[in-house]
């Protein structure tokens, strides 16, 4: 089997299938890295859908879930595998540190924003898929916990915002995605985190560039 790591020559650029959704915040997460490396023009984005069975995408990924990265015979999941293997195909270095203390601080920082996004993802999930009688107020306040930390965390020791690197990128998205369908109302308790996230978005263009269609509900 082929090894999907393995960085292709200059003249035979890989091509590149990405499942996701243009609604995804891990979805989303993959896209900025595809503009940051100059990669975005060797993936086709094709539309997954998790909730249906028939989506090839529960066979690409038995998780059923989110993005998938499609590339020759292998499929690699989730994003921060598929950052890191993007970030090596274009070289290494550049998403993440390659080695030392730095790259573990990175990668918890990405960790965190991550779980804020999955925190989120979670309320949501609690008043989509629950009958409003059966929606538990305990379960959305521990969540709610969770993001509430995490950003106060942040806000004390932010990832520099010019830098597109997997933490920024990964907080930005989960920002992102609490604006879009607010699970909490973070903004007013952390001016800080919106002044980092103002100033990421005016620093890296692919933000607005992968935002979601307006019109998507």
């Amino acid at each position: 089997m082929a090894d999907p790591i393995h960085t292709p020559s200059p003249d035979m650029p890989p091509r590149m299938t990405l499942r996701s959704s243009l609604t995804s915040p891990y979805g989303r997460k993959v896209r900025i890295a595809l503009h940051e490396l100059g990669l975005h023009g060797q993936v086709e984005v094709i539309h997954a859908d998790t909730l249906d069975p028939e989506d090839d995408l529960r066979r690409q990924n038995p998780l059923g879930k989110m993005p998938c990265l499609i590339v020759g015979g292998e499929t690699l999941y989730d994003s921060r595998t598929i950052l890191e293997y993007l970030d090596a195909l274009a070289g290494g270095g550049r998403l993440c540190p390659r080695a030392g203390t730095e790259r573990f601080r990175v990668l918890t920082q990405a960790v965190l924003a991550d779980g804020i996004t999955d925190a989120g993802l979670l309320m949501v999930y609690e008043r989509r898929f629950r009958d409003e009688a059966k929606v538990s107020d305990r379960w959305l306040s521990h969540q709610r916990g969770k993001v509430e930390r995490a950003l106060s965390v942040i806000q004390a020791a932010p990832p520099d915002p010019g830098r597109t690197d997997i933490a920024s990128i990964s907080l930005a998205c989960a920002l992102g995605y609490l604006d879009w369908r607010r699970p909490v109302d973070w903004r007013p308790a952390f001016p800080g985190v919106v002044r980092w996230l103002d100033a990421f978005a005016a620093a890296e263009p692919a933000f607005s560039a992968t935002a979601r269609p307006p019109e998507t509900s």
